[in-house]
């Protein structure tokens, strides 16, 4: 997905992406959508999902679990908050209107913060972790599933040059997981506990010092 740096930008994107996000990603980003909701659900009952759009990702949550998801685009919240109520996601406790970077919860609120398909949107990307592991409690996790570009070789090169063409249409080609490591290594109170791969998109694993 894509860097965007204009956060009105990010939500002209959304606006306009919401009429038809779930009929383009339902089945594109299901397997990986149940994967970061089955690593969250067995790390911890009290859950915030950042970045929730418009909600694919709360029905794959375990029922004993406790839910909040918080997204910058009103738009996708509606369609997130029809999906609690159509479907009776009585784990979902609220969906929310809230910047990445500046999340209007409490220190240490949440067991687990997953991140599904948006760090590499938000204008910085560094400061949304921080923010992150503020609301996260000591001990806790952060599980991040996203489109990582390759570290090196031709295909990184590419991806470099067409970056600017997968940004217009919200993709990143040129995000890299060790983006994520160097960050954490940075803070010296998280630590990457796993990478896993799947067929286009990969899932990192974070825990915060207790």
């Amino acid at each position: 997905m894509a860097i965007l740096y204009d956060l009105k930008e990010q939500e002209r994107v959304y606006e306009r992406w919401a009429r038809f996000y779930d009929t383009l990603y339902l089945k594109l980003l299901a397997p990986s959508q149940r994967k970061v909701a089955e690593a969250a659900s067995s790390a911890g009952k009290r859950i915030l999902e950042v970045g929730v759009g418009t909600g694919l990702v709360l029905r794959y949550y375990k029922p004993d679990t406790e839910v909040i998801g918080a997204d910058l685009s009103v738009p996708m919240l509606r369609k997130a908050q029809e999906k609690v109520s159509t479907l009776a996601l009585r784990h979902v406790t609220g969906v929310v209107a809230m910047d990445a970077c500046r999340l209007g919860f409490s220190d240490a609120s949440f067991d687990v913060v997953s991140v599904p398909f948006v760090i590499t949107l938000v204008p910085n990307p560094e400061g949304a972790l921080d923010e992150i592991v503020r609301v996260l409690k000591p001990g806790g996790t952060i599980a991040i599933v996203s489109r990582f570009g390759a570290e090196s070789g031709l295909q990184a090169a590419f991806e470099g040059v067409i970056a600017p063409l997968m940004k217009r249409v919200g993709w990143s080609s040129s995000f890299k997981v060790s983006r994520v490591a160097n960050w954490a290594a940075k803070r010296g109170d998280v630590t990457m506990i796993d990478v896993q791969s799947g067929l286009y998109f990969k899932m990192v694993l974070l825990r915060k010092q207790g």
